[in-house]
């Protein structure tokens, strides 16, 4: 009897199906259940899990009770397991994959520590356009603090595609709608940002590389680039190597935009840990951003994150 066949009887007798000596199932366990291949997205409530052939790809959370919504775990096409971290040391408030600022309008939409000083609050969260390699999640958001009126609301559009069996992307488009002039003065917390799981990370032995050739924080932080991430070998079977990269859109404002990085892990496409001069968006006045995030197989150059930039930004 094959390892395959031992396998589907012990499910089988697992689930209290009655087995004859030596009898394998009809059933196929390693194919998805019919109905659930390819790409599928399960709104509920304030959450969103998207998989891919019925196995978790990534999961949008917007409940009420957190900072701001955000994306995880963000799964490795790989080895399946997270990219991205749901909390780690140093900084255990960085939550995957999301969008905040501190300060701004001198509230705190960034730190998890007090909901009162400022949280970003998902107002409409549905499902759009969906397809065979592709799910569209769209948001709303207000962006709220006690005692004072709500500085700003968003509109998000992220629509999920797998590319091929080693590449999927992410892509967010970010609207921010000023209720207040918004005010926001030097910031190293701010923007789209991404926490990546540990290993990934040069403390742990993975590396920081923007699309420049730059190689770790010193040759990266406050760098302009086209995109930049982490990549690394996985602490699962095999270790296979893996990484998750950011793209900043050439039409974003801030151009060119230099980079925010960390060595252990943290990183982000925004210009104002380096403003000599306030940032105001006027009452009334919206901007848009737009970002590309790949989860891939291999180095950067094994995953041809060049090619996909150019795609995506032509």
């Amino acid at each position: 009897m094959t390892k395959t066949t031992l396998r589907r009887n012990f499910l089988r007798g697992a689930a209290g199906v009655a087995l004859a000596p030596g009898a394998a199932t009809a059933i196929d366990f390693d194919k998805p259940t019919p109905g659930s291949e390819n790409m599928t997205a399960y709104l509920n409530g304030e959450q969103v899990m998207v998989r891919w052939n019925n196995i978790a790809l990534c999961s949008y959370r917007a409940h009420g009770s957190l900072k701001y919504p955000y994306f995880g775990p963000v799964n490795g096409p790989v080895s399946g397991a997270s990219l991205t971290t749901e909390s780690a040391l140093p900084y255990p408030h960085h939550r995957g994959l999301w969008l905040g600022c501190e300060p701004l309008n001198g509230g705190d939409y960034w730190g998890d520590n007090d909901l009162a000083k400022g949280q970003v609050r998902s107002v409409g969260l549905t499902l759009g356009v969906a397809s065979a390699k592709q799910v569209e999640i769209l948001d709303r958001c207000e962006w709220v603090r006690a005692g004072v009126p709500s500085p700003m609301e968003d509109e998000r559009r992220f629509v999920i595609t797998m590319v091929d069996e080693r590449r999927w992307t992410l892509d967010a488009e970010l609207t921010l709608k000023a209720r207040e002039t918004v005010t926001i003065t030097k910031a190293k917390h701010s923007l789209f940002a991404i926490r990546v799981a540990p290993e990934l990370a040069p403390i742990y032995g993975g590396t920081l590389m923007n699309s420049e050739g730059g190689v770790g924080a010193e040759a990266t932080y406050g760098k302009p680039a086209r995109w930049c991430g982490y990549h690394g070998k996985r602490a699962t079977h095999g270790r296979p190597v893996e990484g998750l990269a950011v793209m900043n859109h050439p039409g974003n404002p801030w151009q060119p935009c230099p980079w925010f990085t960390r060595d252990y892990g943290h990183l982000s496409p925004s210009p104002f840990a380096f403003s000599k001069e306030a940032w105001v968006l006027e009452r009334g006045r919206a901007v848009t951003l737009r970002y590309r995030v790949v989860a891939h197989g291999g180095t950067p150059a094994e995953a041809d994150l060049d090619g996909l930039y150019r795609v995506w930004a032509g």
